[in-house]
């Protein structure tokens, strides 16, 4: 054992400040004094490796008492158990520990790890915590791996604390780690030989933990976790680990997994003995009934091309009606026990309205929480005993699109009004892991389930050296999990309403995928045609043409080397296109029209045009509305209108002329509103 931790101290020392691996610097990292630190990762070394050096106001011993405590930072820890402690001839501490990681998606092993930990103060008052894993060749105590892991191995890492004069610490951060990549299948194993998705989930992870801590105790009334930072990053521990467990379903935890319908692309697993996996009375209080004695999880991965997991993930969260069946809603938040015919069905029930109510955000925003409100339900059902509003807990990470490397996640638990510490945690919700951004990801020649049906676009057209993931082709990978409680006797009709929720979920995010992808707007190729238009060259051709014809000048300037989509595209004032309908909706919008109307090309066409005026506007416009089809375009004054989100939009004025295409057949009217501006 003296060897085996001088070794690991000597190892782990020269990887920390020394050139015992190669170091690059972490794509898309910002310089500066905002910055979180100074971020390398590995390259061309074995397994996966990141390092980072930052300044936190804590003191050395505070500070690896909390990095000692990887499940309360790191996400994927399950649990880090300590199996033994010795103490050393010099003053140290040696620990040999047991820690499980969980796997990320449905469609990967998780892993644990055998580890031997050292922790000593240094001749120059550092402080030193290095870890790295034991095996049989050393001789030292060995403990085989648990059912349903594979073991992977941590190289020599840990933390090297120097105090700081005056107050705080310097910390250095490595993270080495051997995660076995040949256990997965090879579209997957990206996730597991990326040094990038080990800064951002691991390395990255720690320092951001440390800032927060130091901040809630230096500024306590400027935190973005309020007045009660413990108990709000409690929930949202909870909501992670809940999802977690879901993803993973875990037989020690009582999970069991229900017989297949036949199409493997939805996974059901039930638990009977919640109550003892969650440590918790599965009830609401204000007299709702009992919510059941048994959780139901169904869970899905599938393979994304072309559309980044930042955008997708903002969409999933800004526009729940999209994807959401607000009579699912309503029957997990209330959870009302069904009648003799079975569950709570839809009865063309609709969302009255969304509300996001922020809650808590971390210092640079990365995560935040949110009270979702869920309006008017209770005109859902007649004989549904629950209030008229729904209340979802949510927690959202990873929606900055230019991090490289980065996991978006959107995971929600049903609360009720009187929410308290020790409410029931039950999370849904979705996670997004990228495959390729700033990774050097293989072909894979083998597909996750659902994979077939979403190929978007040529694989190979990411131009050198980008990496922003906006204009190449992105890979990633989608984990959704959803869980129901329910009665026992209910299991059959329950798996049935939750394996269909969740492939129309499914269906859902494979049309919104289809439509975000950015995919080069101004390549031919790549442009992926909105539902309800023409081919969007086309439409761009008709739009300037008749612009031309009906004002008598052009609506565009743009060298004859760029597409009249992309100059229409990135034109600086909004242009909408509307249908032709009694009751016109918007069918195509460039991004100065997407953006004023904060909204995307799928939730656009359920925006009418009546919808985005004011009663002014509204009249105004039926005033002169018949103008567009006699003459061919009307002018409008300036003034107000509204986003999707409800925001008042000020405009200085407005055109709107008839398009027509080439048979001189009207196709659509098309708005452009000029220096357009948020209220």
């Amino acid at each position: 054992m003296p060897a085996l931790q001088e070794e690991t101290l000597t190892e782990f020392l020269s990887k920390a400040t020394g050139t015992a691996v190669e170091w690059v610097q972490m794509p898309g990292m910002k310089p500066g004094p905002d910055s979180i630190g100074i971020v390398a990762i590995s390259h061309g070394r074995s397994g996966v490796a990141a390092r980072a050096c930052g300044l936190v106001g804590l003191d050395p011993t505070r500070v690896a008492e909390i990095l000692k405590d990887r499940p309360s930072w790191y996400r994927d820890c399950r649990a880090v158990d300590v199996i033994n402690v010795l103490s050393t001839g010099n003053g140290g501490t040696i620990e040999l520990l047991y820690m499980q990681l969980y796997a990320p998606t449905t469609l990967a092993p998780a892993r644990d790890f055998w580890l031997l930990r050292y922790t000593s103060v240094m001749e120059d008052g550092s402080l030193v915590v290095c870890e790295r894993s034991l095996n049989n060749t050393q001789n030292g105590p060995s403990m085989p791996p648990a059912a349903n892991f594979v073991r992977a191995e941590l190289l020599p890492s840990g933390y090297l604390i120097r105090p700081c004069e005056g107050g705080g610490s310097i910390i250095h951060i490595v993270d080495h780690m051997d995660l076995e990549p040949w256990s997965v299948p090879e579209v997957l194993r990206p996730l597991y030989e990326s040094s990038t998705l080990l800064a951002q989930k691991t390395t990255m992870a720690a320092l951001r933990h440390l800032r927060q801590i130091s901040q809630e105790i230096s500024q306590p009334n400027v935190t973005g976790w309020g007045r009660r930072p413990a108990a709000l990053r409690a929930l949202s521990q909870k909501l992670n680990k809940g999802f977690n467990e879901a993803v993973n379903g875990f037989a020690d935890e009582g999970w069991s997994m229900l017989e297949s319908d036949g199409v493997d692309d939805v996974t059901l697993l039930v638990n009977s003995s919640p109550s003892k996996m969650m440590g918790i009375n599965l009830s609401y209080g204000n007299g709702f009934p009992s919510m059941g004695n048994a959780i139901l999880c169904a869970k899905a991965s599938m393979l994304l091309q072309n559309v980044p997991p930042a955008i997708l993930l903002r969409f999933l969260r800004e526009h729940r009606s999209e994807w959401a069946d607000s009579g699912i809603d309503a029957y997990s938040a209330a959870a009302v026990k069904a009648g003799p015919c079975g569950l709570p069905v839809a009865r063309g029930g609709s969302f009255g309205g969304q509300v996001i109510l922020p809650l808590a955000h971390t210092i640079e925003h990365e995560e935040f929480m949110e009270v979702i409100k869920l309006e008017n339900m209770g005109h859902y059902r007649e004989d549904m005993i629950m209030p008229g509003d729904i209340f979802l807990l949510q927690l959202c990470s990873g929606v900055d699109e230019n991090a490289v490397g980065t996991c978006a996640e959107l995971t929600f638990a049903p609360i009720d009004a009187s929410f308290s510490d020790d409410a029931p945690i039950i999370p849904s919700g979705f996670r997004i892991i990228p495959l390729d951004s700033g990774m050097d990801a293989s072909s894979p020649n083998r597909t996750l389930d659902l994979a077939s049906t979403l190929e978007v676009g040529a694989a190979g057209n990411r131009s050198t050296g980008d990496n922003s993931g906006r204009n190449g082709s992105t890979k990633s990978v989608m984990t959704i999990a959803f869980q129901f409680v329910y009665e026992i006797h209910l299991q059959e009709n329950v798996a049935t309403m939750a394996r269909q929720y969740v492939r129309s979920i499914i269906a859902s995010v494979q049309r919104v995928a289809l439509a975000l992808s950015p995919s080069n707007f101004g390549s031919h190729a790549g442009f992926r045609t909105p539902p309800g238009t023409p081919e969007a060259q086309t439409l761009a051709r008709w739009i300037c043409q008749s612009y031309r014809c009906y004002l008598g000048v052009e609506l565009l300037e743009y060298e004859g080397s760029e597409s009249i989509l992309k100059t229409l595209w990135h034109h600086t004032d909004a242009v909408l296109c509307c249908s032709l309908k009694a009751l016109p909706v918007f069918t195509f919008a460039n991004q100065a029209g997407l953006d004023m109307l904060e909204t995307t090309l799928v939730a656009l066409q359920d925006i009418s045009l009546e919808k985005i005026f004011d009663d002014n506007g509204r009249k105004a416009l039926f005033a002169e509305f018949p103008q567009v089809m006699q003459q061919g375009f009307m002018c409008l004054q300036g003034g107000i209108c509204l986003s999707s989100m409800g925001r008042p939009i000020s405009y200085e004025r407005a055109v709107a002329w008839k398009v027509v295409n080439d048979e001189e057949n009207a196709h659509c009217i098309c708005f452009m509103f000029v220096n357009w501006s948020f209220v």
